[in-house]
């Protein structure tokens, strides 16, 4: 199973304790970290992510909506919101293997990530999420299912997944499973 996990320093108890969770995940065997942080200012975002990058050895590094911040730093992708520009649109500026990941809540948002480029796609939310409120009505197994059958890419379920459901998740043809509070350490 392949895996992918999100950044949320909230729940880490502060920023400066990204890095050591990101090595603890590259220990554990996770395939991805998106950092995920928002609120902080592009300059904070960089000296987060550049000490996050020098604790990867195997681990692939995506900065969540920034791609010039993922650049400047030499992270292996970006994470782009569904209302993002497509990945092809990036695709001129980025290095050979830089990693897209979209954010997707339909098949149609599946669909339109494959046709603009997209590495991944990372449905959500399957379940009722755990680390934030509801993003929705949760997809459920069947609307996965029906999104992973509609698209050629790798697709991650997201939202309330857990260690139970994660295997529901994958029968219905999801590459892996990403969390926030799943890979909280």
């Amino acid at each position: 199973m392949r895996s992918y996990a999100i950044s949320d320093s909230r729940l880490l108890g502060g920023i400066e304790r990204l890095p050591d969770w990101v090595a603890g995940l590259e220990e554990a065997g996770v395939d991805m970290v998106q950092i995920r942080e928002k609120s902080l200012p592009a300059s904070d975002l960089v000296c987060v992510v550049t000490a996050c990058l020098l604790r990867c050895r195997r681990i692939r590094l995506l900065v969540n909506g920034r791609v010039d911040v993922a650049l400047a730093c030499g992270a292996h992708g970006a994470h782009l919101p569904g209302d993002s520009p497509p990945a092809a649109a990036w695709r001129g500026i980025v290095p050979p293997g830089f990693l897209f990941g979209v954010s997707c809540h339909s098949t149609a948002d599946a669909q339109a990530a494959q046709s603009g480029g997209a590495d991944f796609a990372v449905a959500a939310p399957v379940f009722d999420p755990l680390s934030k409120a509801a993003y929705g009505r949760p997809l459920g197994i069947e609307e996965l299912r029906r999104i992973c059958q509609s698209v050629n890419l790798p697709v991650f379920a997201l939202g309330g997944v857990t260690l139970r459901n994660a295997e529901e998740c994958l029968a219905a043809g999801a590459a892996g499973v990403a969390g926030i509070t799943l890979y909280r350490g």
